[in-house]
């Protein structure tokens, strides 16, 4: 093995008091750095030929102890060269590799640390919702555990179990609960890959994350009809939140987002084009006569690189992300509305017209693959998700025919 460890004296960097720090000096294919151990000693204390600190430091109150530190830290990182030479990893690695695979599995013994960690990588990549999402089922978790630290060998399958207990006991839904414990699945996934903890503490291999089947989302044509006709005053939010919800349902069932970053300049030639945030396929859709409608009602006297629809106020991409969030959150509220004046009794949501647009399709026997690419779905399987179940009246077409003598 072309790696190895020894601790050291940093004779490079005196600091002000006369001291050296002490380091792991690390060699790997033929290339050197240091890891700071976050202790410093006079020259004169440093035993050059056991490699550690002389029993006549006076700096500490016990130097066994300091000793023994020095030496875990050591082993520490040691087996986790050890483990990527098991693996036959190591050679395929720069030395500023495995430092960090030795720095961050120190660093990140805390599972929390190593999620809110996360989080800001996820908002320096400007993934503002996933970031808020880590950042919420994070803090969840925090409050469960009284605010204290979690390691990552304390979230094991016992600590899943009373976590669960605990937040069905406050009626929340299993549902939530398995929303919140995807998102942690995910962030030990993560870990799990960055080499700071191993496959055999993977907590999710006995505790399985449950879901019940939720309502169905999609309304039928008649009450897309009605919505269509509601007569609204177009000063009312109501109106806006009308045309938000048929144009989502024109375009594909467009995401409440990525509906809200439209520019001017995604219409080209009748046809609009964007790509979705979330997968990153690009559409390109033909603009019928009642999209272009509503689409002309709001780019009247806009510029090319203005957005369509008067969700998003600010200028920075984060309070972007915000603008849409809070107009979502008043869209859906706005969205129930108007199922009371349509007298629609389905639970209306900004998903609704995603979820109508797939099951429409398939009731005008558009090709499972078709609706797939319309849906922006990779896999075949997801599509099938939002086409789980027809809907009730077409199910009672289908008994009459058969019933009927």
């Amino acid at each position: 093995m072309k790696t190895n460890l020894t601790l050291a004296l940093d004779l490079r960097r005196k600091k002000s008091d006369n001291t050296y720090p002490i380091i792991l000096r690390l060699s790997h294919l033929r290339k050197t750095t240091s890891i700071s151990l976050g202790y410093s000693i006079e020259k004169e204390y440093w035993d050059s030929r056991k490699r550690n600190v002389r029993n006549s430091y006076k700096g500490v109150t016990s130097v066994s102890k300091l000793k023994n530190i020095l030496l875990k830290e050591k082993t520490r990182a040691s087996d986790i060269i050890n483990d990527l030479f098991d693996k036959k990893e190591l050679e395929f690695l720069s030395i500023k590799q495995v430092k960090d695979k030795i720095v961050r599995t120190s660093k990140y013994e805390s599972f929390f640390e190593f999620g809110f960690g996360l989080a800001e990588d996820l908002k320096k990549a400007q993934r503002y919702g996933t970031a808020r999402n880590y950042i919420g089922v994070l803090g969840t978790f925090k409050t469960y555990n009284n605010n204290k630290d979690l390691k990552f060998n304390e979230l094991n399958y016992d600590f899943l179990l009373k976590y669960e207990s605990q937040y069905l006991s406050k009626g929340n839904s299993i549902n939530g609960l398995a929303s919140n414990l995807r998102t942690i699945k995910a962030i030990y996934n993560k870990a799990i890959r960055a080499g700071l903890v191993k496959k055999e503490a993977y907590p999710f291999t006995n505790y399985k994350i449950r879901t019940i089947p939720t309502k169905k989302r999609a309304i039928d044509l008649e009450s897309i009809k009605k919505i269509l006709v509601l007569s609204l005053d177009n000063s009312s939010a109501l109106f806006h939140y009308r045309n938000y919800f048929l144009a989502s349902f024109m375009m594909y069932g467009i995401s409440f987002k990525d509906m809200a970053f439209l520019k001017l300049e995604n219409i080209i030639h009748g046809r609009i084009s964007f790509q979705r945030s979330k997968t990153g396929k690009l559409y390109d859709i033909k603009i019928s006569d009642q999209l272009e409608k509503i689409l002309s009602m709001y780019s009247a006297n806009k510029e090319k690189n203005e957005f369509i629809f008067p969700i998003v106020k600010r200028d920075k991409l984060e309070l972007q992300h915000k603008d849409i969030d809070w107009e979502r959150h008043r869209y859906n509220k706005g969205l129930k509305k108007i199922a009371t004046l349509c007298n629609i009794e389905d639970n209306l949501t900004s998903y609704v017209s995603r979820h109508s647009f797939a099951t429409q399709a398939m009731l005008q026997n558009v090709p499972l693959i078709a609706i797939s690419a319309m849906l922006g779905h990779s896999k075949l399987n997801t599509t099938q998700i939002y086409l789980k179940s027809l809907p009730n009246y077409i199910l009672d077409a289908y008994n009459e025919r058969i019933i009927t003598f």
